[in-house]
């Protein structure tokens, strides 16, 4: 269950000296099908990390034969200087890649970069590169979960997933726990098909998939600088779904990814689905779910156990969706505590000490619905994200 699932894909993740740790650190995959084509979503942050300009401008080109990632450094705020080491990674990869693969014979802006770690420093460069040429060695059809592994920061496990269709396949790996808060998508994800799909199709269900998935997934509201989810088709299957098919496996493989993210979030002991109903709009209800995965209130409420729907309601009035404060009706884990805005069954029936929580919020105000999925705030998170740069 991997990247390399899906016909024409091989991967590779190998330890480049990137991490203090030692851990594997550089990931690399390939497209070898009859097709390549691609889209891309990316972080909105203003602050983008210099492999997201990279890949911007690579995904517009409509082809993409190799992904390469590295953790260990996000090469975000590097300057001109950061830039050009992507640059460089990508120039390298394309000569290594074709050297081997005469093939191929892919340029540079057929490559495309991602980067996860601590922002603000310059990548090591000496030992990037061959560290991308050991990953190149080490490309297999069974060398999807290695580059999984290899893509980790603070996740404590590798993030992988697989859709199927009628003789066609979509797989995909992610990284993710931390900085957990989108405005297009959360974290590094590579997603691939053996479909023979365009990237016009690509990109349409890779925005239809994002919207519902990743964008709905807010752990701790600070967004990445270096957000990135790829697409990438090899046609190797010479099968053509229909773009409503290949957007529900798209969706089906983005939503098992993003439920991986969540539950590994930063020190969660919550796991915590926020679904919000009766909504005049879809944008009221992602709202209203959204301002309530960010309230550290509510957040500290739960990881005590005390299903305090006061703070819920507090946090769906910062809002400017469409309600009457005296009709808003408040759920936790299918106890009604909360009824025309006012106190309604006794909060002591809300079980709050297993690991799942359902907030459910009827506004009584339309026929709109939307789930943000969220957790809750640990000691284990303030303790993580305050020794991290160290």
């Amino acid at each position: 269950m991997s990247v390399t699932t899906p016909r024409g894909f091989r991967a590779a993740g190998v330890a480049a000296g990137l991490k203090a740790s030692g851990g594997a650190d550089v990931a690399l995959v390939v497209n070898d099908g009859p097709d390549a084509g691609v889209a891309g979503v990316f972080t909105t942050n203003r602050v983008k990390a210099a492999p997201v300009l990279w890949s911007q401008q690579v995904v517009q080109g409509g082809v993409v034969r190799a992904v390469v990632l590295n953790s260990g450094g996000a090469n975000a705020c590097t300057g001109p200087g950061g830039f050009q080491d992507t640059h460089a990674t990508a120039e390298h990869t394309a000569s290594a890649l074709s050297a081997v693969s005469p093939r191929l014979l892919l340029g540079a802006g057929e490559v495309a970069v991602c980067s996860t770690g601590l922002i603000g420093e310059r990548l090591p460069m000496p030992k990037l590169l061959p560290g991308v040429r050991s990953a190149i060695r080490g490309l297999s059809r069974d060398g999807g979960l290695a580059a999984a592994e290899a893509i980790m920061t603070t996740d404590t496990r590798p993030k992988t997933t697989v859709a199927r269709g009628s003789g066609w396949t979509v797989g995909g790996m992610a990284k993710g726990s931390g900085m957990l808060a989108p405005g297009m998508a959360t974290m590094l994800c590579v997603l691939t098909t053996d479909a023979v799909a365009g990237p016009a199709t690509l990109d349409e269900a890779l925005r239809a998939a994002t919207r519902v998935t990743f964008d709905r997934v807010d752990s701790d509201g600070c967004m990445s600088t270096n957000d990135t989810v790829l697409l990438l088709s090899s046609g190797a299957s010479g099968i053509e779904p229909t773009p409503a098919e290949l957007a529900a496996a798209v969706t089906a493989a983005c939503h098992d990814l993003a439920q991986q993210l969540i539950a590994d979030a930063e020190g969660a002991t919550k796991q915590v689905a926020i679904d919000v109903v009766g909504a005049a709009s879809e944008d009221d209800a992602v709202e209203v779910g959204r301002s309530v995965a960010r309230s550290n209130l509510v957040k500290t409420a739960l990881f005590g156990n005390d299903p305090n729907w006061g703070r819920i309601l507090a946090s769906v009035g910062t809002t400017a969706a469409a309600f009457e404060p005296d009709e808003v009706d408040v759920a936790v884990n299918g106890v009604w505590l909360c009824r025309g805005g006012a106190a309604a069954e006794d909060r002591s029936k809300a079980d709050l000490t297993g690991r799942d929580v359902t907030i459910r919020i009827d506004l009584h105000a339309g026929d709109s619905t939307a789930t943000i999925w969220t957790n809750d705030l640990s000691h284990a998170y303030v303790h993580e994200n305050s020794a991290y740069s160290t």
